[in-house]
């Protein structure tokens, strides 16, 4: 029981969520059938949203246990809200203003009463987003890999080998623009430039949080003395987040059109991939498991690669959530496995061993 005190507030969201949800399905068709209809939809969004970013999670647990008990609190109030709010409501609104070049008040008035227009010009702006997202989480997913100091390897054989090539300066930077090349090379000339544009500024926007994450928390080591993680481990969180989100969010215009009913059950999904991460970071359950993270970070990878391949083919998200899923399952076995022929490791090793 103690497990669900995590996911207080997830429920109570889930049970709000769903009702304005049915009462949205009902306003807007005055059938009962309509808010059946509706309440389902912002269910299995909420279920879409879970799936996808299961490993969000866990890469944001592994970043949290750094950081001081109130960032860990602002990470789940101010931080839910920019969820929801800001990459839920503001962010396609945004994206519709600049793609259709109209003002954030006229893009919110396309999503209420022509939400097919809308759900168009946020499809039309899908190889853009990809693109963006699609290069930060590539860059967070090599960065990962591409460390000198990382010395816990779940496929030895590959890892090993990143892990000494990482010596090599912006060697994953250089993996990076590659793709980027190949991908941008088969794409129709109008959309390469869109393609390439977007990778750029995703690259860019990767290394500027990364920079400015050092120098805020540098500075606050200065102040603190110990380095606990503050604003800027924040914002790289939230970044990183709203990477995770794009796909989601593209996504879920295959179920609904209607902005209020994808906010509300992406949403909920929201609300329990934060809950999930501080459950990890108090349960400490990255230390006891010794390959999860490393699950989740194939899982990052494939996932930027799936972005990239969404730009040139139709890929069902529910594929893209089943593989996340897998390769996390996988290395939650390999980890028990782990545990039980050696007994004892987290001692030895530390519970944070990289």
């Amino acid at each position: 029981m103690a497990i669900f005190r995590y996911f207080i507030w997830a429920f109570l969201f889930t049970i709000v969520g769903l009702a304005l949800g049915g009462w949205l399905g009902y306003a807007t068709t005055g059938t009962v059938q309509g808010a059946i209809s509706v309440f389902f939809i912002c269910l299995v969004l909420g279920i879409l949203e879970i799936s996808l970013s299961f490993d969000n999670a866990i890469v944001n647990a592994r970043i949290l246990r750094d950081m001081t008990p109130r960032w860990q609190r602002r990470f789940l109030t101010w931080g839910i809200i920019i969820a929801v709010f800001g990459m839920r409501v503001i962010f396609p609104l945004a994206v519709v203003a600049i793609a259709a070049w109209i003002d954030p008040i006229s893009a919110l008035r396309l999503a209420v009463f022509q939400p097919a227009e809308y759900a168009r010009l946020i499809g039309e702006a899908h190889t853009g987003i990809a693109a963006f997202g699609g290069t930060f989480l590539m860059m967070v997913g090599m960065k990962y890999f591409f460390d000198v100091e990382k010395d816990v390897h779940w496929i030895r054989a590959l890892e090993s080998r990143l892990s000494k090539f990482a010596s090599i300066q912006g060697v994953e930077i250089g993996i990076v623009l590659i793709l980027i090349l190949l991908f941008s090379a088969r794409l129709p000339e109008a959309e390469s430039d869109v393609f390439m544009t977007a990778a750029i500024y995703g690259l860019l926007t990767f290394l500027a949080v990364e920079g400015l994450g050092e120098v805020l928390d540098a500075t606050q080591e200065q102040m603190e003395t110990v380095r606990k993680g503050g604003l800027g481990a924040f914002i790289y969180l939230e970044v990183l987040d709203a990477s995770f989100s794009f796909d989601g969010v593209i996504g879920a215009f295959a179920l609904s059109t209607n902005l209020f009913v994808i906010a509300i059950g992406l949403g909920i999904g929201a609300f329990y991939v934060r809950s999930l991460t501080i459950m990890l970071v108090d349960k400490q359950t990255l230390g006891q498991y010794r390959y999860l993270e490393h699950g989740a970070f194939y899982a990052i990878l494939v996932l930027a690669v799936i972005m990239y391949a969404q730009t040139l083919m139709h890929i069902p998200e529910v594929i893209t959530g089943l593989i996340g899923a897998g390769l996390i399952l996988f290395s939650f076995v390999s980890s028990l496995r782990y545990n039980k022929a050696n007994p004892g490791w987290q001692e030895n090793e530390g519970a944070h061993g990289r």
